[in-house]
């Protein structure tokens, strides 16, 4: 028998007086709202759970009435509303997936903020005053985007329209006014199958609800879909928008919730771990499609793993946070596989995001206030790509594409793993919890290999701001060098690939299975060298295990080591230089401590990766041996050089800059030229003219260079 209106009220009253008593006995007038979890009813009356499912709207607004009474009575002036949580899985569903059937029903979503409006009041009681008699009638707004008046006075009783009508004044004082704000929400990205488009759905939320969320968050939400009319030149259509009303929401506090390995595949994971060969398996794992014909690929893959694992992120008694997500840039030529390697670690990365700089939208990495994205005029905050991708990995391509504005807000995203945002009227900060991995390219199309080429001289070349080389954890460059033995290698794994792999118009017209849809059901697959690796869906569970299960803690072998390379990094720069050694105070620093940092990072990863919960000797022994690679293979200099740009001090610039002008002048008996000073400079190793003309400047202003003629110099 289906509960009728008038039963409603009696089964709150029972509910409350039978199972929430002590709770209703807890409120007190700063109180707002009463949550309930749902099986807390369904337990009790299982027919009176189904009729909240199916009629949210008028039972739960009676559950509130009641609700208010019994505050009434216990001395408490409130209206708390009711928030229904933890929905039965039966109404769990995928937002693309919600139709007719639906509609003005209770509804669970799994889904990500991608955008939030400023907030506006709306008339929920509208109050009229009738011209005629002065009398008051109040009609309940239902429609956010229609305002309703009476069809008759409550006092005089005369119409609206027609014979003898009256017309109404609306009395804004007392009018009962609420909060209200949209949102745009989208499914999340690694639900959505194949090269889908994640769905996306319009949100209005109402009264308590408002400013409670932020672009980029991920929530469970309960929602009631219901319809608006469209229109089709200015005439009411038969097609109808979904919009949702935001009942309550969750948010997702854990990350990877989405990603739940069973038992048995936990047993398999340990397996796995146990492995001795677990570096190489894994390594081999990272784009299996590109082969690693160079030590310094593999090594670059290992770097690529570690930071999928990354390090653990802590927060401090003082307040202040340590990230432990590994930032990553790969510069190279065309043609090196950068793309590629970031396509897949999109793949791999639970929760992570794909952008290409020349292609980002108009929130761009960061966030942006867009006015009239929900069509009715006020300001939205967008969320860009780092929001979206908290607690999981941003992926950009062509990074040195992006717009100035972004390029300014990496410095607090990759740092401080928050974006301040101001922008029309909205004020607040997002979070950016992620790990970057960018990719960039030359401007000129490739590198220009210079006699004594380091890193910062390439990193120059790609219009990067300077101060962003010190963000990244570690930096590669890729350069596409002409080695016959490689090329050899690198064409039979092409040809190879092309032969094993299956024709994508058989696939379609499903004559041959699709490759990656048995990649559900295996853990190992095999390369075209014949070794294996770990198929997608396998690594990305492992990865999710060992992050939620494992947060490893540095031993004090793995302090020690770590403390030793740290030091012996920091004193042995020029020490074989007599000239340095001699003005120990100016010479170059070659590590700071964001390095140390790094190198932390690091064996944390590698720690999580082998399922430990401790940082042994091992760990660290790794992460030292990827961080002295890349440091000894892209020739970084010191901390100057990484903030700067130049491997040199401003004092010592100055003293080579004087050293030259004075041994030109002392050879040729004339003044020296400015480009004489270049050459001389670049047979030093020092190719950066910039830095050059700086020290000129300040030697010329401290009265130590004289310019006898425009580009010529002596000293005084």
């Amino acid at each position: 028998m289906a509960l009728q209106i008038e039963d409603l009220g009696s089964r709150w009253e029972t509910f409350f007086q039978e199972v929430k008593l002590q709770e209703i006995q807890l409120l007190t007038n700063n109180s707002i709202e009463f949550r309930i979890r749902f099986n807390d009813i369904q337990s009790w009356d299982p027919e009176f759970a189904k009729k909240i499912l199916n009629q949210p709207k008028r039972t739960i607004l009676t559950g509130k009435r009641i609700l208010s009474q019994r505050c009434k009575e216990n001395g408490l002036n409130i209206e708390p509303d009711i928030l229904l949580e933890h929905l039965p899985p039966d109404v769990e569903e995928d937002l693309r997936e919600i139709g007719s059937d639906d509609l003005n029903r209770l509804r669970c979503v799994n889904v990500v903020i991608t955008k939030v409006s400023e907030i506006r009041p709306r008339i929920y009681e509208a109050d009229w005053c009738c011209d005629s008699c002065n009398g008051h009638t109040v009609v309940t707004q239902e429609n956010e985007l229609e305002l309703k008046e009476p069809l008759i006075c409550s006092g005089c009783e005369l119409p609206a329209s027609g014979a003898g009508s009256t017309r109404f004044t609306l009395d804004s004082d007392r009018c009962t006014w609420i909060n209200n704000q949209y949102l745009e929400i989208q499914e999340l990205p690694e639900r959505v199958k194949g090269s889908g488009q994640p769905s996306r759905g319009k949100v209005l939320i109402e009264g308590i609800q408002c400013n409670r969320f932020l672009p980029g968050e991920r929530v469970t939400a309960n929602l009631i879909p219901y319809t608006q009319a469209g229109y089709h030149r200015n005439r009411k259509s038969a097609m109808f928008e979904i919009v949702y009303s935001l009942h309550s929401a969750v948010r997702e506090s854990t990350p990877f919730t989405d990603i739940q390995p069973s038992e048995e595949e936990k047993m398999e994971i340990k397996k796995v771990a146990s492995r001795p060969d677990l570096m190489a398996i894994m390594q081999e794992s990272i784009a299996p499609s590109i082969i690693d014909v160079t030590d310094k690929l593999k090594v670059v893959k290992r770097s690529l793993l570690m930071q999928l694992f990354g390090g653990v992120s802590r927060i401090n008694a003082d307040g202040t946070r340590n990230r432990g997500d590994i930032h990553i840039l790969l510069m190279g030529d065309p043609g090196v596989a950068k793309s590629q390697l970031l396509t897949y670690m999109s793949k791999l990365a639970p929760r992570a995001r794909f952008a290409s700089g020349g292609n980002i939208s108009a929130a761009g990495l960061t966030a942006a206030a867009i006015r009239d994205s929900f069509g009715d005029g006020r300001f939205t905050l967008e969320a860009g790509v780092l929001p979206l991708a908290d607690l999981g990995i941003a992926c950009i391509d062509e990074i040195d594409k992006i717009s100035n504005e972004d390029k300014g807000s990496l410095h607090e995203a990759m740092e401080q793993q928050q974006i301040s945002v101001s922008k029309g009227g909205i004020t607040t900060q997002l979070r950016a919890r992620c790990a970057v991995l960018s990719a960039a390219n030359p401007t000129k199309g490739t590198f220009d290999v210079g006699p004594n080429q380091n890193l910062m001289y390439a990193f120059n070349q790609t219009g990067l701001p300077i101060p962003l080389a010190t963000r990244f954890d570690i930096i590669w460059l890729m350069k596409d060098r002409v080695d016959e033995e490689n090329d050899a290698s690198i064409a039979r794994h092409i040809m190879a690939s092309r032969i094993k792999g299956v024709p994508e118009s058989k696939v379609e017209e499903n004559t041959f299975e699709n490759p990656v849809t048995k990649d559900e059901e295996v853990v190992y697959k095999t390369n075209t060298n014949g070794k294996e690796y770990l198929s997608v869906p396998f690594l990305r569970k492992y990865i999710a295990y060992a992050k939620t299960n494992h947060s490893p803690i540095l031993t004090d072998e793995a302090k020690s080591m770590i403390l030793d390379y740290y030091k012996q990094a920091r004193h042995s720069y020029g020490k074989d230089s007599e000239e340095l050694s001699e003005r120990r105070d100016e010479q170059p620093i070659p590590i700071s401590a964001r390095a140390l940092e790094s190198l932390i990072r690091l064996a944390e990863a590698h720690a999580r990766m082998n399922l430990r919960d401790e940082v042994i000797g091992e760990d660290a022994d790794m992460a030292i041996a990827i961080f002295r690679h890349w440091r000894e293979e892209e020739n970084v200099g010191s901390v100057a050089e990484m903030s700067t740009g130049s491997s040199h001090g401003p004092a010592q610039m100055n003293r080579i800059v004087m050293k030259i002008v004075k041994d030109i002048v002392s050879e040729t008996g004339k003044d020296a030229m400015q480009n004489e000073i270049y050459s001389r400079a670049l047979t030093m190793g020092i190719e950066d003219t910039i830095a050059i003309d700086s020290a000129i400047q300040r030697l010329s202003i401290d009265t130590q260079l004289l310019m006898s003629r425009p580009g010529q110099w002596r000293p005084f």
